[in-house]
């Protein structure tokens, strides 16, 4: 099976040691993306909105880099710090899904990287 490291600079670099994304065989594994403006290096103004805006930009721009859209996306993770922005994150992310509609676990966890408020991450599929 091919394994192949997926890069882009239209999305935050790692912030430790582990790749934005990762091809294997007919699917690719994202990393986490937080509210990170590639551009400028720093977390998004605003609240869990405008964060989510910026996490659904980021995942878009790693799909994009393997040749990809939102619409091969079989699986999503979202993180909340707080369980009550399920409503507002939700909103931002339907606007992203809207053709096939992956599965999706949705948690609240206690703390993010840079205590930011939402986090998602994605499995592809890049077969034919």
């Amino acid at each position: 099976m091919a394994v192949n490291v997926i890069s882009t600079t239209k999305a935050p670099g790692a912030v430790g040691p582990y790749s934005q994304a990762i091809k294997a065989g007919d699917f690719l594994f994202a990393s986490g993306q937080i509210a990170i403006n590639p551009e400028k290096g720093k977390i998004v103004s605003g609240g869990v909105v405008e964060q989510a805006e910026q996490c659904m930009k980021n995942v878009g721009a790693i799909l994009e880099e393997a040749g990809l859209s939102y619409d091969d996306v079989v699986k999503t993770t979202v993180y909340l710090t707080d369980i009550n922005f399920f409503g507002a994150v939700n909103e931002v992310y339907g606007k992203y899904f809207q053709k096939n509609l992956p599965a999706r676990s949705c948690v609240e966890i206690s703390r993010l990287p840079k205590d930011v408020f939402v986090e998602v991450e994605v499995i592809a599929y890049c077969g034919k």
